[in-house]
């Protein structure tokens, strides 16, 4: 739990679901399971987002008292990261990685996230050329990271200052 608001009818939270599912109704969680569809509470956003949306309702009517930002513990934190690390690892792994759909040109270099002095140059829409040698950026964050275990490439390298996977998302491709 990220927020608690503190409504006067019990049935309120509907109310904000409908003004959620009204401005974007792709945000809203649906399975289809044995032919039947299932609309689920949860949403495709942030939690800071929610708190954003939360919060401007809750000064609209003067009832900012009633929202209460709920800090995670270490353990809801640890949770959360590696449930967001599970997540960015599936959605990599369910498509590669293309330089083109997140509009990073040939010859455009990249940055190690952690180490920003590594850079690689994107050589096609799929592999990079670091230190003379062409290979993919998975292989490259893998040899630069030190990391033997299967990992998602994008989460390592930044374009212009932005993390590779963040772009993906944020181009929604």
């Amino acid at each position: 739990m990220y927020a608690t608001y503190e409504v006067n009818s019990r049935l309120s939270d509907l109310k904000i679901h409908s003004i959620i599912d009204k401005l974007n109704p792709n945000l809203r969680s649906i399975e289809t399971t044995s032919g039947q569809k299932r609309v689920r509470e949860f949403y495709a956003m942030s939690p800071e987002d929610a708190y954003s949306l939360l919060e401007a309702i809750a000064e609209m009517h003067g009832f900012s008292d009633k929202l209460k930002l709920v800090k995670p513990n270490s353990e809801e934190a640890l949770a959360e990261e590696t449930a967001q690390e599970i997540d960015t690892e599936s959605t990599e792994r369910a498509s590669n990685f293309s330089f083109s759909k997140c509009q990073i040109p040939e010859g455009d270099e990249i940055e190690y996230a952690y180490d920003d002095n590594l850079k690689a140059k994107v050589v096609d829409d799929r592999n990079i050329e670091y230190n003379g040698e062409t290979m993919s950026l998975t292989a490259l964050a893998k040899l630069l990271s030190g990391k033997k275990y299967s990992i998602a490439g994008p989460k390592y390298f930044k374009y212009k200052g932005e993390w590779l996977n963040d772009r993906r998302h944020r181009l929604g491709v």
